[in-house]
């Protein structure tokens, strides 16, 4: 009797153990900008891969690269996206504010090459026609600006031609230009396709002119991922899957209507645009979120020209750790 006792209660013990909640997912606070860039993070939140990999990702949106930058060494967030200029202009001491501490941000995986478009107002059909007028930034000393000085002055422009005007991220300064406040921008694709439809200018292409750019990558800072590494590959372990779904064919109607529903003034035509856009042979999202050291090395040449204090940057792999990224594909 005894015995059949003690059976009994291993047994409900065992019951028990086997009805415990499983472990909540562990949360991470990502920083991006707003716009059809953040595709990928929408996918795995809709198809559960961040809660497959055991993780919880918020994401919010900054308004510009100054604070996203701030955010990110204060701790506030503990990863984003962004231009893989950003981190090597604060990484180099040429970013656009000063920070209280020095920067230890690093580059783990790609997100998005080329696909920048210089658009501007419908009657400006050429750089001339940019003389005197004002044209809009995130910030004058980082990200995407070098691109539109170095178009500008390929084309017979100087920098005493035009003036610029900080607006922050993406969806600011194409607001801001269809208000007619600026006369043009750099665009992050998908955001070109809404002004370009109502007759705006496409002026220039980052990818015509310059050839493999890398735009957009995962950024943290190294201390960060000292102590969180599983953390990381498991972020980009989810991202890598999102990015391998969302490229399968017949995956294509579930993606776009992922996009609709996260870019809610985007019709579905609108999207469908975007799909071809951002899943386009020579840019657009990288396949399985991989940077391309060539794409890094224009970055670098840009900055060698415009930065200040001037310096000869030649090496992408100084700003990059990718063994979080090996780990996670492994």
């Amino acid at each position: 009797m005894k015995a059949l006792k003690k059976i009994a209660v291993a047994a409900a013990l065992f019951a028990a153990a086997g009805a415990a909640p499983a472990q909540a997912p562990r949360p991470l606070e990502l920083i991006a900008f707003g716009g059809g860039g953040n595709w990928p993070i929408w996918a795995a939140q809709e198809k559960g891969l961040f809660a497959k990999n055991g993780i919880a990702v918020k994401l919010s949106f900054t308004p510009n690269s100054v604070e996203q930058i701030r955010d990110l060494m204060n701790g506030t967030y503990d990863l984003g996206t962004t231009a893989y200029d950003n981190v090597v202009a604060y990484q180099e001491g040429q970013g656009e504010t000063e920070l209280p501490v020095q920067p230890d941000l690093f580059a783990f995986m790609g997100g998005y090459s080329g696909s920048l478009r210089f658009v501007t107002q419908p009657d400006i059909k050429n750089y001339a026609d940019l003389k005197g007028k004002t044209l809009g930034v995130d910030a004058a000393t980082t990200g995407f600006a070098f691109i539109l000085y170095k178009l500008a002055a390929l084309n017979g422009l100087s920098s005493a031609d035009y003036k610029v005007e900080r607006l922050g991220g993406t969806p600011a300064r194409v607001q801001a230009m269809m208000e007619g406040r600026i006369a043009g921008t750099m665009i992050s694709s998908p955001s070109e396709i809404l002004p370009e439809s109502k007759g705006y200018t496409r002026l220039g292409d980052t990818t015509t002119t310059f050839g493999p750019y890398q735009a957009s990558i995962g950024v943290a800072r190294r201390a960060w991922a000292a102590k969180n590494g599983d953390r990381l590959v498991a972020f980009i372990r989810s991202y890598v899957a999102a990015m391998d779904w969302l490229r399968q064919p017949a995956n294509k109607d579930e993606a776009i209507s992922i996009y609709v529903k996260h870019v809610t003034s985007a019709p579905r035509p609108a999207a469908q645009k975007a799909y071809e856009v951002m899943f386009a042979e020579k840019e657009g999202f990288q396949k399985r979120a991989k940077l391309d050291l060539e794409g890094c090395r224009t970055v670098l040449k840009l900055r060698s020209e415009f930065g200040k204090p001037q310096k000869d940057l030649t090496d992408p792999t100084k700003y990059i750790d990718d063994s979080f990224y090996r780990k996670a594909v492994q």
